[in-house]
């Protein structure tokens, strides 16, 4: 039957006629200027005639700021205190950052072709020219809403064609006067709010104001498809493997027809080898939603969270096909088969989410953006979300005071498995939950934000079209930290997402109690600051904290990149007496937790020491809430995972991806089948994230002193039952005699029946006195390195510690480019600042893109600086 249905379906297209549809970006060749260098009108600035000699070339998508660090107009924001430099909007008046942008292109329309000419987004407002005519009939506002003219009748058919577009800025620009979100009025408009400044960012002095995003031209015939959905429905509860019961899936699109006649013809879209069809007829000048037949998918494939199962991948391609034969358009849809649930958990009393019947304890991260200059590429989303991955997280909560993110974004979540918790425009710092005497307007002024309540809602509506295929995305959430007003809350929740989604869950606002009920009181989210980590085992938080972090330094070579020589100052404790450009970049301070190991020496020493602190941190977070698994906690989200900016907090990596070691704490303690040991217990504990027990597990319990020798303390067989909590036994005493004078490391390992490493954890320990004494005069270990290109973009080190040296303590690989010795970046480790037992290997691998020659650089705690050649 497979092979007769694929005969067919060879059949269908072969007999189809299909139309030159194509679709291509504008994004090179743009020109621009200041509006108050020009004076003509848009209508003479379209036509080809007119001279844009001069004009300066522009970055689209991109922002005016973008284009004038592109010409060197301005320096780089991101280093030291340059943004000081860069006249702020606030000051100059809007005019400043008001521009002309032109772009000249070839395209024509022959025969019954359309031709359209798309926007994905323009900050602010706009008003769009070609060829000497004006497309919008009034000014386009909104940052998000998206902008499409059939220009089929305007095209020039001999010569280029000259687009024009005026982009005006937000208004009001709100004054940065160094409140979350400035003086709050930035919020007045349909935009982002992160710009006019926060805790962990300062404003961008242009409001990104530009065209953002990508602009499209597409050809299609006399009928174009718009917004196709796709919902899956996987009834029960499923397993990762076996044979599965069959998946529903039901797709609609939206069908225009722009010509002065009647089309008629069939919808069908093509999934696993298989054709669904529906008959149709549009009439002239108009726009009809078509819903198909529902279709039952036979032992899907199915789509699962990072860690959990495999993220399989279906494409649909639809299509209208005029008279059954000729191919108008084509779309296709990337998806994945899975259906998201949320129920209460009565224990916890918070949400619990599911994923094809499946809980799923959350193991989040906040991200605000990837660049806040908007300077997005593919690369870039991949590489931050498959950090994200790698931390062995499973869900990416976008944060409210930015954007519903791009489809580039869910993109690389639907590959690497994040769940997305989307955010709609609203914060509680600019839209009044709080008292603040930063903003201009009083709360009850700032509650009613947008100015405009119709434009925020058709936003929300085009935004969800946007992005409501991708498997990753699982819930909305009507803002940070607030509600919208209750004339946008109640369209949202009960007209615009059933209508255009209806498949997931929604939450009011960001720490609602709907979501995390509140016992403690306070805000229902945070702390923000570091925390003993004990806290984190010890201390009941909210049950579902969609915010709770701390620090996130980077290393000497993360610092060099953007802070000048002399700023290199070690901020001081506890005078928190901090360098200006420190201060500027948003410190938040380590406090008591650097000098155990010793007063820092200097910037580089400081560095080095606060990544023992990172890497502790994040470790004991996720250890803590894991710990009180489906007891106290459904899940946490970290705040945050990731910078925008160089700023000098909430961060698992730097601006310029290069990890630091809070992404490898993170990744031990938020392993699926990990082995840890409770601080204030000394409970050896294993948890298990995976729907499957886990049988025939080898625990290996060992304490080092500092010198390398080995107390043996058990070894032996457990199993752990399926997303569950197993305490083992309790370390404390020991420990307590072993660190008494200087400290100690504990070793927990778990090893499957093969002798395979299941979990690593190595704990060092301080001494009585809570100091990390022995580490301050640790002998060195002399590891031997080897390092050999295993593929393509695959580098294996492998570390061997002699039987008689000590640990090797918490050592970094890093990939260099040979000739300059600068780290290649982004680069994927399988593990960084790890330990080496004495008589033990340890196996890194790299995965990179580069074609250089390259060298790996070793270097640890009490180990000196190695430079390997890989072999072959």
């Amino acid at each position: 039957m497979r092979i007769l249905s694929w005969l067919i379906l060879l059949v269908c297209v072969v007999n189809q006629i299909t139309l030159s549809q194509t679709r291509y970006e504008l994004n090179n060749g743009w020109v621009c200027s200041p509006i108050g260098s020009v004076k003509a009108t848009g209508e003479k600035i379209s036509a080809p005639s007119y001279s844009i000699k001069g004009w300066m070339p522009a970055t689209v998508p991109g922002t005016v700021l973008t284009t004038l660090l592109n010409n060197k107009k301005v320096p780089d924001p991101f280093y030291g205190l340059n943004n000081e430099k860069i006249p702020d909007i606030y000051k100059t008046g809007r005019d400043h950052y008001t521009y002309w942008f032109v772009k000249e292109f070839t395209e024509k329309a022959p025969g019954n072709d359309q031709v359209w000419l798309q926007f994905r987004g323009v900050n602010y407002s706009c008003d769009v020219f070609l060829n000497g005519k004006q497309l919008n009939s009034a000014r386009h506002y909104g940052m998000f809403l998206r902008q499409s003219y059939n220009i089929t009748k305007l095209l020039n058919g001999n010569g280029p064609n000259r687009l024009a577009v005026i982009v005006y800025p937000i208004d009001p620009v709100g004054n940065p006067n160094g409140g979350q979100g400035g003086d709050g009025t930035i919020a007045r408009n349909v935009s982002h709010q992160y710009v006019a400044g926060w805790d962990w960012i300062q404003p961008m002095r242009d409001r990104n104001t530009g065209i953002w995003d990508k602009v499209y031209i597409e050809r299609t015939g006399g009928v174009n498809i718009k917004n196709p959905h796709v919902v899956t429905l996987v009834p029960g509860v499923r397993n990762v493997e076996g044979p599965q019961a069959p998946a529903q899936i039901m797709a609609s699109a939206e069908l225009e027809n722009p010509t002065t006649s009647k089309k008629e013809g069939v919808l069908q879209y093509q999934i696993d080898g298989q054709v669904v069809k529906q008959t149709v007829s549009i009439e002239p000048g108009s726009v009809k939603e078509v819903t198909l037949p529902m279709y039952q998918l036979s032992n899907p494939k199915l789509w699962w969270p990072n860690g959990y199962g495999p993220q399989n991948l279906y494409t649909l391609r639809f299509q209208f096909l005029e008279a059954g034969q000729t191919v108008t358009d084509e779309e296709t849809i990337t998806t994945g088969v899975r259906e998201i649930q949320a129920s209460w958990n009565t224990n916890t009393r918070s949400k619990q989410i599911a994923v094809n019947g499946q809980k799923i304890f959350i193991k989040g991260g906040n991200w605000i953006i990837s660049d806040a200059m908007l300077r997005f590429t593919d690369q870039r989303y991949d590489a931050e979300v498959r950090y994200h991955r790698d931390m062995n997280l499973n869900l990416i909560r976008v944060w409210g005071g930015a954007l519903i993110e791009r489809p580039e974004f869910f993109n690389a979540c639907d590959k690497y498995g994040m769940l997305v918790m989307q955010d709609f425009g609203m914060s509680g710092d600019c839209n009044g939950r709080w008292v603040d005497p930063m903003k201009s307007e009083d709360q009850w002024t700032r509650r009613k934000y947008p100015d405009d309540h119709t434009l925020f809602l058709q936003s929300v509506a085009d935004q969800v079209k946007l992005v409501r295929n991708h498997p990753s995305l699982a819930i909305w959430c009507g803002g940070n930290e607030i509600t919208p007003p209750e004339d946008i809350l109640r369209p949202m929740k009960d007209s615009i997402l059933p209508a255009l989604d209806g498949t997931r869950w929604f939450v009011d606002y960001s720490n609602s109690d709907e979501m995390s009920l509140n016992t403690l009181g306070g805000n229902g989210d945070g702390p923000y600051g570091i925390q003993d980590p004990v806290t984190f085992w010890e201390h009941r938080t909210f049950p579902f904290n969609s915010e709770v972090g701390s620090v996130g330094v980077g290393d000497y070579e993360s610092l060099k990149r953007f802070m000048p020589a002399e700023n290199m100052q070690v901020p001081q404790y506890p005078s928190n007496k901090v360098d200006p450009v420190w201060d500027y970049h948003k410190y938040i301070g380590y406090d008591q937790y650097i000098d155990p190991y010793g007063p820092a020496k200097d910037v580089a020493d400081f560095a080095k020491k606060a990544q023992l602190v990172n890497y502790d941190q994040y470790r004991a977070l996720a250890e803590g809430f894991s710990n009180h698994m489906w007891d106290w906690y459904t899940g946490f989200i970290i705040w945050k995972t990731q910078n925008p900016w160089t700023a000098l907090r909430g961060q698992m990596y730097d601006y310029y991806l290069d990890p630091n070691a809070c992404l490898f704490g993170l990744r031990n303690g938020s392993e699926p089948v990990h082995v840890m040991c409770n601080p204030m217990d000394g409970m050896v504990t294993i948890v298990n994230n995976s729907f499957s027990e886990q049988r025939n597990l080898m625990l290996t319990v060992h304490f080092y002193e500092l010198n390398g020798k080995d107390s043996f303390v058990t070894q032996v067989f457990t199993y752990i039952e399926p997303t569950s909590v197993k305490r083992i036994l309790s370390v404390k005493d020991l420990a307590g005699k072993l660190a008494k004078d200087k400290g100690a490391f504990l070793s927990l390992q778990l090893l499957n029946e093969k002798k395979q490493v299941v979990s690593d954890n190595c704990y060092w320990l301080p001494d009585a006195g809570g100091h990390y004494s022995g580490l301050q005069s640790m002998a060195s270990a002399a590891l031997k390195v080897k390092a050999s290109q295993t593929g393509k973009g695959k580098i294996a080190v492998t570390l061997t510690n002699a039987v008689n040296d000590p640990v090797a303590f918490f050592n970094r690989v890093t990939l260099l480019d040979a000739k300059t010795k600068t780290r290649v970046l982004p680069v994927f480790y399988s593990d960084n600042y790890f330990s080496v037992l004495p008589g033990a290997e340890k196996t890194i691998t790299i995965e990179y893109e580069n074609s250089n020659p390259l060298l790996i650089q070793v270097e640890g705690w009490n180990v000196a600086a190695q430079y390997i050649v890989p072999g072959p």
